[in-house]
């Protein structure tokens, strides 16, 4: 089929990649590392080597340390096992002629003493409860309430900086093309960066520039270790999953975006939508216009696209890339689905977290569903 005026297929410079299309991978959690240990496994190369296909896979959130777990079952890059089953993974990708970027993960308040170190409390930048969020602390404890965190002491910051650059310099040993540092969803950076959930009165917290300060710092951390060129933010300015809120979202990730712009990383990925939640009613243009307006780099958009309004608005100018998270989740070749205007495999939701083959690498592709027809 001739793509040659298709916005999808048009090839993109993305730090020092080249891109063959704009149809990424969004990050989405699976919950299936091996245990003990958070170590990815055989089936979770499987699982990305069936999606190289990606202009660029992004991972599944990965914690960057003992503290940064939140959830049962998601993997690490905090030690050298969990350094050697990620090896796997950017290799099966690599073979395939895929390209992926790690996403850095604390989770900050979302979390539960089962999950962190020696029964602690998780931390946060205030001591707020998230009303409504939930974990899951193992295979039959089902959804728990998250508990009250405690305020982080500005004297910890840096071994908070420190987690991720050492999380930046173990996914460059595993193999990986680049990072995007996750600052969106209602984790930790992203709960530093909201005034909801940020109610600090020294210096990383009050004003705009006191509650960018932590997540600039952890970015300049990770920019030290891969390069500008190799590095990718992920925000959800109007995100309203795990009890997440901003004053103004305008004025905060429009400033939030300048500083990234002159720091001179390679992408903004923008969570605009969320079927997790979201206070915007639509896509937030006004937030949007004021990233793009701050950040020259590429936006990539995310959230419940159509390959359709992902042609659109990339070819309005609205964005450069589209990371898709559950239709690739059910389609291991999304991208020759949408070059072909093939019919989707649907999703199953209750395989989406924790398991093992079914729902993950069992959907077939359209060469697959040729054979046995």
């Amino acid at each position: 089929m001739n793509n040659v005026n298709d916005a999808l297929f048009q090839p993109h410079d993305l730090g020092t990649l080249t891109l063959p299309n704009r149809v990424l991978m969004s990050p989405l959690t699976r919950s299936r590392s091996r245990q003990p240990g958070d170590v990815p496994n055989d089936m979770n190369a499987q699982y990305y080597q069936q999606r190289a296909g990606a202009g660029l896979i992004i991972s599944e959130a990965t914690q960057v340390s003992p503290q940064g777990k939140g959830y049962a079952f998601t993997p690490g890059i905090h030690s050298e096992e969990q350094i050697e089953g990620w090896r796997k993974v950017t290799s099966a990708v690599h073979m395939a002629g895929g390209r992926i970027h790690m996403q850095l993960w604390h989770v900050g308040r979302i979390s539960h003493t089962a999950l962190q170190p020696d029964g602690n409390q998780p931390v946060a930048p205030s001591a707020i409860k998230p009303e409504g969020a939930k974990t899951f602390i193992s295979a039959d404890s089902g959804m728990v309430d998250v508990p009250e965190p405690r305020a982080l002491e500005a004297s910890e910051m840096a071994d908070i900086v420190e987690q991720y650059r050492q999380g930046a310099l173990n996914a460059k040993a595993a193999g990986f093309d680049g990072v995007e540092v996750h600052a969106a969803n209602g984790y930790l950076l992203d709960q530093f960066l909201k005034s909801g959930s940020n109610h600090r009165s020294d210096e990383f917290g009050g004003s705009v520039e006191n509650r960018m300060r932590l997540p600039l710092m952890v970015i300049e951390a990770v920019i030290g270790v891969w390069g500008k060129d190799n590095v990718g933010v992920r925000v959800s300015p109007t995100g309203s999953f795990n009890a997440m809120y901003d004053e103004d979202p305008v004025e905060t990730f429009g400033e939030f975006a300048k500083r990234l712009n002159d720091l001179g990383i390679s992408y903004i990925e923008v969570v605009e939508d969320s079927f997790q939640g979201n206070h915007a009613n639509g896509r937030p243009e006004s937030v949007i216009d004021a990233i793009r307006a701050g950040f020259n780099g590429t936006y990539i958009a995310n959230g419940a696209y159509t390959a359709e309004e992902a042609r659109q608005r990339i070819g309005n100018g609205r964005c450069d890339l589209v990371t898709f998270g559950r239709p690739f989740i059910a389609n291991p070749d999304l991208p020759e689905r949408f070059r072909q205007h093939a019919e989707l495999n649907k999703w199953d939701d209750s395989t989406f977290y924790g398991g093992d083959e079914r729902g993950y690498t069992d959907y077939p592709t359209l060469k697959e569903l040729e054979i046995s027809a």
